[in-house]
């Protein structure tokens, strides 16, 4: 549908990217004839462009807004790249609308310094049961990720593979990064004797771990993370990522289980949470890390004063209130629930494999041979409007057979669903 697209769709609904409220559109819409076989030389053109985006990029993708803008033709329709519960967007958004847009209290947000770190995290203490000196505040958990690695790494650190990019991207030149293979062959599984087979054989300063790991969305379950950080009590500083946790239910219901209040019992134990991916408000670049006061003390005093902005202090403020977390909670479930008949759906798909996942994204695997991850992103794409990510630049993953997407709202799904079906066949 990119290019010439029919009238009948141009009604009312403007270019660009589907955020919500969109359900009954993408129902309508579900239903449109595709025109399948090998793009037109236009398609192709847009492919194209698309490829040289993403080489540009990097080991990330673009963002949707740099898609569009440098690609003005395309009509994205759901963002299945950047991982995030578009439920939760929509309640920050309501709270925003009434308590900030409409009464007018944007400027002050906008015009005045926020509080500085210490004062947002004695905010979000309260809310997390933790000591509001064990908290720091950051812009979004990237910032967080270099700052301990600057800080605190020393001379060698392990990171599993695949795993985020800039736990080894951004390491100092003077760090030698060592790595944790998981297998394919194992379903990406963790295996925890053999990987403390390996701290012992390394013997490195700083250990990471992301739980649930991206991008195959494989889980540690707590009481055998908690076995293991015992067996680690002697590695400097042992980093666990904590981004996608609240999407790791254990069990049959919907609990999850943070390692935010284990700091204590594990000095050497820093805990990293991004708020984008389950808040889904990473626009606004919030996230914070549990570490001794100690480590918290020293990341202050050598900068982040006035590392937030006034809508990333206003979100902190909105989640330490019990109201927002218990509509949240609701939220949260809901979303669970539905990404896991998303994620089983994947499984039925012809000529892929889905790996297991805790997380709000699943890890394909493309097992044909006419046909790469990314033709498959950019046929999406550009004939769908689906943008997922292709995960060639993934170290510890084939190039041209992974494929990851994002679950979104049930409708949406729907919408992935019938386009991966369409492109695979």
């Amino acid at each position: 549908m990119i290019g010439r697209t029919p009238d009948r769709l141009k009604l009312g609904r403007p270019r660009g990217i589907d955020l919500g409220g969109s359900a009954r559109w993408l129902e309508a819409h579900m239903r449109t004839v595709i025109r399948r076989g090998p793009l037109t030389r236009r398609e192709q053109g847009l492919a194209d462009r698309l490829k040289r985006l993403k080489s540009e990029a990097g080991s990330h993708s673009p963002s949707a807004p740099t898609i569009l803008k440098m690609i003005p033709e395309l009509r994205m329709r759901v963002d299945a790249c950047f991982l995030s519960n578009p439920y939760a967007t929509e309640l920050f958004l309501d709270h925003l609308y009434r308590e900030v847009i409409r009464p007018g209290r944007l400027r002050k947000l906008l015009e005045f310094y926020p509080s500085q770190n210490r004062v947002i995290a004695g905010k979000l203490a309260g809310a997390l049961g933790l000591p509001t000196e064990r908290l720091f505040i950051g812009n979004g958990a990237i910032e967080i990720i270099q700052a301990i690695l600057h800080r605190f790494t020393g001379e060698k650190i392990l990171v599993n593979l695949p795993t985020f990019s800039p736990y080894y991207e951004f390491a100092r030149p003077d760090t030698r990064v060592v790595h944790h293979v998981l297998r394919k062959e194992d379903e990406f599984h963790f295996d925890v004797g053999e990987y403390l087979r390996t701290v012992r054989r390394e013997r490195p300063d700083t250990v990471v771990l992301i739980n649930p790991n991206n991008p195959d969305g494989g889980y540690i379950p707590h009481a055998r993370l908690l076995a293991m950080l015992e067996e680690l009590r002697d590695v400097p500083n042992v980093l666990v990522d904590e981004s996608f946790i609240h999407f790791a239910c254990e069990g049959e219901g919907f609990d999850y289980f943070t390692l935010t209040r284990e700091v204590e019992r594990f000095p050497n134990l820093m805990v990293v949470k991004s708020m984008s991916k389950d808040f889904g408000v990473a626009g606004i670049r919030a996230g914070y890390a549990v570490m001794s006061p100690g480590r918290v003390k020293a990341l202050l005093d050598t900068g982040y004063l006035w590392n937030s902005s006034g809508l990333a202090e206003y979100f902190f403020d909105l989640y330490s209130r019990p109201e927002f977390q218990s509509d949240y909670e609701r939220k949260r479930v809901h979303y669970v629930r539905h990404s896991r008949r998303f994620f089983k759906a994947l499984t039925r798909l012809p000529g892929v494999h889905v790996y297991p996942t805790h997380a709000n994204f699943a890890l394909l695997e493309l097992r044909r041979d006419d046909m790469t991850a990314e033709d498959l992103v950019c046929r999406l794409l550009v004939r769908r409007g689906i943008y997922t990510r292709a995960c060639d630049d993934k170290k510890g993953l084939e190039p041209g057979r992974f494929v990851r997407v994002a679950s979104r709202t049930r409708s949406e799904n729907r919408y992935i669903l019938r386009g991966l079906k369409e492109v695979l066949r």
